[in-house]
């Protein structure tokens, strides 16, 4: 396996980038554009392994202060955003320099795919299940006809299975890698497989994104995402999966955001 030289430009460009704690963890103050101009930036300026970034929103906040291996996860990150309007809105009360706006993976994803596109960076597509997985690829191929899909894959590999996949993905070489298994799994895949992935610019950790690219499950409406509302929708699709969820993990977010934000970081 080729290993590239530490790039003291791409680990100074990951330096910069401003933070602030919110919830307990610390937050990239960036907004969509400037995180995906980030994210363009580092397929150019490598830092000698695959730059890490993740989301975080209420439940991660809720379980990385209860679950020490998954704020181990995320803490590990060389940038997370956050994909929760009530940490942009909570920094807005509590911090001095806050969240410009929620960074939703979702939307994310569309910003790089077309500038990505326009500089000829390519993508690779991991999780969720094959059939999502193919569906999701085939619609962005279809919204985004210039962008360059290296190669896609479902995510319910494992064992030795697994580990020829990661190898033939380092082998493909994307400029960006997305990982769509759910947290703190597809966290857990990058502290596993990370050093193997020497050839990949980015690994972007992405939740339910595939099944939003897929169509399979509808966005909540513009205004409950601006409100904050989102889960509510998301509980009223799937009300036996995160009706519990959210039930336990609300009450302890809205704690963290209150009591375990900064006004600034030093």
């Amino acid at each position: 396996m080729l290993e590239r030289r530490v790039n003291p430009i791409g680990r100074a460009a990951t330096a910069r980038v401003p933070r602030i704690t919110v919830g307990g963890l610390r937050l990239a103050v960036l907004d969509l554009q400037q995180t995906a101009d980030f994210m363009i930036e580092m397929a150019n300026h490598r830092i000698g392994r695959p730059l890490y970034l993740t989301s975080a929103n209420g439940e991660v906040l809720a379980r990385c202060s209860t679950e020490p291996m998954t704020e181990r996860l995320f803490r590990a990150a060389d940038l997370i955003n956050a994909d929760g309007q009530p940490l942009v809105t909570v920094s807005r009360l509590k911090s001095w320099t806050p969240l410009p706006e929620r960074v939703a993976t979702t939307d994310l994803f569309h910003v790089v795919a077309r500038k990505a596109a326009a500089a000829g960076l390519t993508f690779y597509m991991f999780g969720a299940s094959e059939e999502e997985n193919a569906a999701a690829v085939a619609n962005v191929r279809n919204m985004h006809p210039n962008l360059k899909i290296v190669g896609r894959c479902h995510g319910y590999l494992r064992g030795e299975a697994l580990r020829a996949k990661v190898q033939e993905i380092n082998q493909l070489a994307p400029d960006y890698l997305w990982v769509a298994l759910g947290v703190p799994y597809e966290q857990a895949f990058v502290e596993e497989y990370a050093h193997c992935l020497c050839n990949v610019g980015v690994i972007k950790t992405s939740g339910g994104l595939f099944n939003f690219l897929s169509g399979s499950r509808p966005r909540a409406p513009q205004w409950m995402q601006n409100v904050g509302l989102e889960w509510v929708w998301r509980t009223l699709l799937e009300p036996r999966r995160l009706f519990w969820r959210y039930l336990t993990t609300n009450p302890r977010a809205l704690y963290l955001l209150f009591n375990r934000s900064k006004p600034f970081d030093r």
